[in-house]
């Protein structure tokens, strides 16, 4: 699935504001996920760190691969800049 516009923004806040907090013992993302291309890729082991999944209905617990395609970026140094300033979380 591939999130534009709005729908993507909104998706983001509640990554980085609300879900990612909620992982038990978490000290940051990792900063070393970029491609050649400064693009992002982070690995979300339980979908259950998201409010709006009900854990007792799922079945099977699952997770999901996050991509951000960052456009124009010169590289994964620009990228990074970029995604701090939004707010996402990379360990020291």
């Amino acid at each position: 699935m591939t999130l534009r516009g709005q729908t993507m923004y909104e998706f983001f806040d509640r990554l980085v504001s609300t879900a990612i907090p909620r992982i038990r013992d978490f000290r940051g993302v990792n900063k070393k996920s970029f491609d050649k291309s400064g693009n992002y890729s982070i690995g979300v082991e339980e979908v259950t760190i998201f409010p709006e999944v009900d854990a007792d209905r799922l079945v099977h617990p699952f997770g999901m691969d996050v991509t951000f395609v960052i456009k124009n970026s010169k590289g994964p140094d620009e990228s990074r800049a970029f995604l701090k300033m939004m707010g996402m979380p990379f360990a020291e």
